[in-house]
């Protein structure tokens, strides 16, 4: 797998659209630092990681997707903003507003993996990781 973070996007996005309660995604910790960041934000439910066990060889990250009343999912869309073969980086002054300050962009700064908004207040810029609305 060349882009694990768009896996892990991938991932959760296939589980939404068949709305499956859990998902379970491969570890690391860049996509705990994602998944604190989509609970923080409230588009998911919860999140725990599971240790390794018998069939599976490491950690693995099980996120519990979060809907609406009328079962609709709460991440209405996702977006891989910097690739492996295109990196995407941003100062501060212009990190990306989503949704017109609706939806939230993930940035990976020297700081720590933090959402455009405390960035922005930080006065850091990084490399866009991802969108979400």
């Amino acid at each position: 797998m060349t882009d694990p973070v768009a896996d892990f996007l991938t991932r959760l996005r296939n589980g939404a659209r068949a709305q499956h309660h859990d998902v379970a995604i491969p570890s690391s910790k860049l996509k705990r630092e994602l998944a604190r960041i989509l609970k923080e934000q409230g588009y998911i439910e919860a999140w725990s990681v599971t240790p390794p066990g018998p069939g599976r060889p490491g950690e693995q990250i099980t996120v519990t997707l979060k809907y609406t009343e009328d079962r609709k999912p709460v991440i209405s869309g996702m977006q891989r903003v910097s690739r492996p073969g295109q990196r995407t980086y941003v100062d501060h002054a212009h990190i990306p507003r989503i949704q017109g300050g609706m939806g939230t962009a993930i940035i990976s700064t020297s700081r720590g993996v933090m959402t455009g908004h405390e960035a922005r207040q930080q006065g850091v810029g990084g490399e866009v990781v991802a969108k979400v609305w």
